[in-house]
């Protein structure tokens, strides 16, 4: 085999190795994507380097992707659940970047340690990407990232299970903090009899039971025959109807209306229903708007009783605002549906392809605002190659489509895309760094992972004490934003282990997006502030280097071409 097929075989043979690594489940921790990296570390340990241009294009990939996939939810998230769980998130990440700036000054620390220690606490491959743009030929970026990734993944899940326990006896750890079930089970549908006397002659719009549980009542029951709801329905005594909804949500809506059908007559109604079509949204006419707002009812007869949205089937409340690419289950007459789907702008193979053109301008895009820099002195700031297409990727995912360019990749694609690029990112650090790995613990000792272990529990505790003690926020949630300040999936997974609410994940799934961005952002900041150190024991002057660490002493844009070549 020639160099070249040595040098493509042995990078898919670490990330191959690397992805294995990561599927290997401890108690419920496992490194993901990530072991990557350690898999990288080791083969650049005995000589192995991937090519520059493969670790800046998995940056771009890896970021754009993120972006587009948390663009969405990310402002409706966080304007309507609450800027205080951001100010906790804020307090964090910069309680953490303080951490690491002491760290880096007492222990005379590099920025690419710092940086990389930063990263690796936070658990945050996009921090990772973001150092090391701006530190592209620093080795100790990976080195940094590799000693306190495992810390920052045991001291998250340590303390989520330990924050219960101590708050038990604390202010507010009650019944009430417990919220909605976690999972409301499966979507399901009932035929329900009106006798309730308390809704006769009141429209369904009325009901703010209904708007209230996500639940809808699509259908009328009229000589054994489903029909849809007409525009001018009013609830009467002995009527059937049927209610679409969570497994759990459907009795409270039995509850106000009336009673449950038994359950013949329910399977034998439910086989006649026909009159439904799935819509996949992409008309400027619907995108952006609420249910409410659109007035389906009036305008065509329809009822939506279901939308699917990146593969998360639910159903819908009046105020929910319709996505580009979102799939609708529309109930009505034949007539009424086929003007809705005009309307719409129905086109199936939305959910499906990706528009290559798009993707390429929103890569473009974000290398182009990712150069942009910011002059302060002797000193400049950019979102460099990870913020760049971050921040293109939210705004775009956020609008939907600007003009012709479209934000929206299938769930499938836009994971694939991430995770290709994710390796590959991961594959060049941890390659790039293996080599100096072993030189620099030997250099530093024990104080590297006093040092994260510090950058780990520093932000945990800043964190809780502005969510209990300033914002009051309950237990479930603070544990649930903390989990998405320190971007740890493992900690909100030994969360939710524990108690059977929504609240951890709806609030982790609130910060998580704004961690993702502030974290991209305060490592840049964190490079430019740590002062080179005085003396570097990882490449000390070469007069003074024994004869058997030549080799790692080599400078690395030198040792780089050096292995490639």
């Amino acid at each position: 085999m020639n160099e070249q097929t040595v040098e493509v075989v042995a990078l898919l043979a670490v990330i191959g190795l690397g992805l294995l690594l990561g599927k290997i489940s401890w108690r419920g921790i496992s490194l993901g994507t990530s072991g990557v990296v350690f898999v990288a570390l080791a083969a650049g340990h005995f000589g192995f380097a991937v090519p520059r241009i493969a670790g800046v294009a998995g940056i771009i990939l890896f970021a754009y992707c993120l972006g587009i996939g948390a663009g969405p939810s990310f402002l409706r998230m966080l304007f309507r659940q609450g800027t205080s769980l951001a100010v906790m998130a804020v307090s964090m990440i910069l309680a953490a970047g303080v951490a690491a700036y002491l760290a880096a000054l007492a222990l005379d620390l590099s920025p690419g340690l710092a940086s990389g220690l930063f990263a690796g606490a936070l658990t945050s491959t996009p921090a990772l990407a973001a150092a090391t743009d701006r530190l592209p030929e620093s080795t100790e970026v990976a080195v940094g990232f590799g000693i306190a990734y495992p810390f920052g993944v045991i001291g998250v899940i340590l303390f989520v299970q330990l924050a219960p326990r101590l708050f038990s006896q604390g202010p507010g750890l009650h019944e009430s903090e417990v919220g909605p079930t976690l999972e409301d089970g499966p979507i399901t549908r009932v035929l329900v009899n009106v006798v309730n006397p308390s809704v006769v002659g009141r429209r369904l719009r009325d009901l703010a039971s209904i708007a209230r549980s996500n639940c809808q009542v699509s259908r009328l029951l009229v000589d054994n025959n489903l029909q849809p709801i007409p525009s001018s329905f009013c609830l009467a005594t002995g009527q059937r109807v049927l209610v679409v909804g969570a497994e759990q949500r459907i009795p409270e809506i039995v509850e106000v209306l009336g009673e449950r059908c038994d359950a013949t007559e329910t399977e034998y109604v439910l086989d006649l229903e026909r009159q439904r079509r799935r819509v996949v949204v992409t008309s400027a006419q619907v995108v952006g708007q609420s249910l409410a707002n659109l007035h389906l009812l009036s305008r065509f007869g329809v009822t939506i009783s279901r939308i699917t949205r990146q593969d998360i089937e639910f159903v819908p409340s009046p105020q929910e605002r319709i996505q580009f690419g979102d799939a609708l289950i529309a109930v009505g007459e034949a007539d009424g549906l086929d003007q809705f789907v005009a309307f719409a702008g129905h086109r199936e193979r939305t959910l499906d392809e990706t528009d290559l053109i798009s993707l390429t301008v929103g890569l473009v895009l974000g290398v182009l605002a990712g150069s942009a820099a910011l002059t302060f002195g002797d000193k400049s700031i950019s979102l460099g190659l990870a913020g760049g297409p971050l921040l293109v990727g939210l705004v775009l995912g956020h609008l939907g489509h600007i003009g012709p360019i479209v934000g929206r990749m299938p769930r499938a694609a836009r994971f694939l895309l991430a995770d290709i690029g994710l390796a590959l990112f991961l594959g060049r650090a941890g390659s790039q760094a293996g080599e100096d790995f072993v030189t620099v613990i030997g250099a530093y000792g024990m104080t590297l992972p006093l040092a994260a272990i510090t950058i780990v529990a520093i932000p945990l505790f800043v964190g809780t004490v502005v969510a209990r003690f300033v914002l009051r926020i309950e237990i479930w949630e603070t544990l649930g934003s903390i989990c998405g300040a320190m971007t740890s999936t493992p900690g909100l997974g030994a969360v939710t282990s524990q108690v059977d609410s929504s609240l951890p994940a709806t609030s982790y799934a609130t910060v998580y997006p704004v961690a993702l961005i502030l974290i991209t952002l305060v490592t840049p900041l964190l490079i430019l502030q740590v002062p080179e150190p005085a003396a570097t024991p990882v490449q000390p002057p070469a007069t003074a280097a024994p004869p058997d660490l030549k080799t790692a002493l080599v400078p690395a844009p030198d040792r780089e071409l050096r292995l490639e070549r």
